[in-house]
């Protein structure tokens, strides 16, 4: 167990650590976050070696991912979410399906590794981390544009078709056989949280406004809106039965259908949404940053051997896999140009926080080895560095 003291100064260094090099980073033309990946890059095993991920860190990570996505549902027009939700169903499957067929493919067949080590691959390449994305087009004023709102709607199919994936894969790792009583109770689970989170988050901002009419003690606001987000959160937690991927997926997977909703549903009164900005906004921007720290604190580059010619071509295979699994879905949609999509196909591309708990979960129940755990390692992190450069270029050229 962690001390009380000990846990202060990394909450210190990790806080320092991500301003610093964010603000750093910002003022060289290099997007924020990736400043705050670095700093867990650099305090983390990777590098120095000074702060480990505890359950403690997680839960901080996850209020602040949590806090992000309801911020830019406060922002999100419900109708241009739902008028891009064919785009974003296109967007989303094929953004699954091309990356866990090639990903399978290659494994199996060209490096000969077993069915279901080969599934666990192709599974992990599956996953989208919509954070990371959201937070560079919010630096980049772009979170309200059209190619935002499918980039929002197929990240959450994508998260939710990902989880019911792996606990389908989980099961078959195992087991050598399919579950389906399993994976089609979690699906049932799933599926009746989407119908009935959106009904709620209407309800629940609603009544938040008629409320804050007779509170007489400060505060009123920030406190019910997060009340409301971990509760729904932890509903998220049982409605995906995730004893398999641990809480934090399944919460990152399905808390947003109730979170994006909720947020858009208090748009309606423009002094009130106005008041919930000012309130979240200081507590989001303290929060946020521990996330993306904890995210290249997961992070061990050590685990790699960069001198084995098999890790560079199996590395740079799956890459290829997962940037164009990706782009592929994205590139299926009609009617916009070349560099929408592209914008769109980048946007899909990070695997981040959620990539690391799919490989972590294979590692630590003895799927895939060491080898492979390294590879996918390094696969996530180049997919979680690379877009925000080229998303930031895209979206300077599209302006222009």
């Amino acid at each position: 167990m962690m001390e009380v003291h000990e846990f202060f100064l990394t909450l210190f260094l990790i806080l320092v650590a991500a301003r610093i090099l964010g603000e750093l980073f910002a003022r060289i033309g290099i997007p924020s976050v990736l400043g705050e990946l670095s700093a867990g890059i650099l305090l983390g095993g990777s590098c120095l070696e000074i702060i480990e991920v505890n359950a403690v860190l997680k839960i901080l990570a996850e209020v602040g991912v949590i806090l992000l996505l309801f911020e830019v549902g406060l922002h999100t027009d419900l109708q241009r979410l739902q008028a891009a939700g064919k785009e974003a169903t296109v967007v989303a499957l094929f953004g699954v399906i091309t990356p866990f067929i090639m990903a399978f493919l290659l494994s199996y067949y060209l490096f000969d590794l077993s069915a279901e080590v080969s599934l666990f691959v192709g599974g992990t390449l599956t996953a989208t981390s919509i954070g990371i994305t959201l937070r560079v087009l919010k630096d980049l004023r772009q979170e309200n544009s059209s190619m935002a709102q499918v980039v929002i709607g197929a990240a959450v199919l994508d998260d939710i078709m990902g989880v019911i994936l792996l606990v389908f894969i989980y099961d078959y790792a195992l087991h050598q056989e399919v579950s389906l009583r399993h994976t089609v109770s979690v699906a049932g689970f799933i599926i009746t949280f989407l119908i009935i989170a959106p009904f709620l988050a209407h309800l629940f901002s609603l009544l938040l406004r008629k409320l804050d009419r007779f509170s007489t003690v400060p505060g009123f606001i920030p406190t019910s809106i997060i009340s409301l987000i971990v509760f729904f959160s932890y509903l998220a937690h049982l409605a995906g039965a995730p004893e398999i991927l641990g809480a934090f997926s399944a919460g990152i997977a399905l808390s947003r259908r109730f979170i994006i909703p909720f947020g858009a549903g208090l748009r309606r009164d423009e002094q009130f949404l106005e008041r919930i900005s000012q309130s979240i906004t200081p507590i989001m921007h303290m929060f946020t940053p521990i996330f993306f720290v904890t995210v290249g604190l997961s992070v061990n580059l050590k685990v790699i051997d960069f001198a084995s010619l098999h890790f560079w071509i199996m590395s740079l295979s799956l890459l290829i896999a997962a940037i164009f699994g990706k782009y592929f879905g994205a590139f299926l949609i009609k009617g916009h140009s070349f560099r929408y999509r592209s914008m769109i196909g980048v946007s899909m591309v990070p695997r981040g926080e959620v990539g690391l708990i799919f490989a972590e979960v294979g590692r630590v129940n003895q799927i895939i080895g060491n080898e492979i755990y390294a590879v996918l390692i390094f696969v996530i992190v180049l997919t979680t560095l690379a877009p925000p450069f080229v998303l930031k270029w895209l979206c300077r050229h599209e302006n222009g």
